[in-house]
């Protein structure tokens, strides 16, 4: 990877208690070029929020959509990370280092030349794996600025 030469600022939201218009209406007031799906499935429950409808959605207003699976919370790590429990950022991170770290390296660098947005489930960007994304990040990039919608 390469320095950064500007400040760079990536997005993190999630769609917990959010509607997908009231999502796209978020980044698109935010700039965002780019939504970088961080969810290990790209499917949920809740309307609009699986893969090809959210890409659909976010298409029409100019938005594009990307689905980073491996940069996805592996399923048994799930509940200990929404316990708030420091193993589980750790478990984590760990995965970021071994098995994602190819793209990790492809969002940081895309975040070089476009305004991206993180997408998980969780609204509260801590409590989501896509904080520890943003952090390793940070440490490797201190330019690098969050703002969590």
């Amino acid at each position: 990877m390469t320095a950064y030469h500007q400040i760079v600022e990536i997005v993190s939201v999630g769609y917990e208690r959010r509607s997908i218009e009231e999502l796209v209406e978020m980044l698109s007031v935010n700039r965002v070029d780019v939504l970088v799906d961080v969810r290990l499935n790209a499917i949920s429950r809740k309307r609009g929020f699986s893969k090809t409808a959210l890409a659909k959605a976010l298409g029409e207003v100019g938005i594009v959509y990307r689905h980073e699976r491996s940069l996805g919370n592996p399923k048994e790590n799930r509940d200990p990370f929404r316990l708030g429990l420091q193993s589980a950022r750790d478990r984590y991170v760990q995965h970021l280092q071994n098995g994602a770290s190819a793209s990790f390296g492809r969002v940081i660098n895309l975040a070089q030349d476009e305004r991206i947005a993180l997408l998980c489930f969780e609204r509260e960007h801590f409590d989501c794996h896509r904080s520890c994304i943003l952090e390793m990040a940070q440490e490797e990039y201190p330019n690098l600025h969050v703002r969590a919608l």
